[in-house]
């Protein structure tokens, strides 16, 4: 899987057999908004359409559009593992969530 990214929403891009072109959809909200292309040029330039016409649909009807990702993250992990991560960055001299963004970046990297 693929993703491209603009104006702070990104989309899964993947190809489709059955329909022998590119399909995207913008993930991480829950509106649907799909698009398709059968190059990659043509699914930049869609997938920007889809966002903008989102963004305008959204104005129009005085609603505020959804944003993907707040920047809070809940997680329930083995209090184990929660101590050994605390303890880590304190010896670090950091605070757990700055300890736990710099984790979550290198394994996304």
């Amino acid at each position: 899987m693929n993703i491209m990214h603009y104006k702070g929403y990104s989309a899964r891009i993947e190809y489709s057999d059955e329909d022998q072109c590119l399909v995207g959809q913008l993930a991480g909200i829950q509106d649907v908004i799909g698009f398709h292309a059968d190059s990659v040029t043509e699914l930049r330039a869609a997938f920007e359409e889809a966002v903008d016409d989102y963004l305008e649909a959204c104005e129009k009807l005085n609603r505020e559009p959804q944003r993907p990702y707040s920047g809070k993250l809940m997680l329930r992990i083995d209090p184990g593992i929660h101590a050994k991560a605390a303890m880590r960055a304190e010896a670090e001299g950091k605070s757990l969530n700055s300890w736990a963004q710099e984790a979550l970046q290198r394994a996304v990297s």
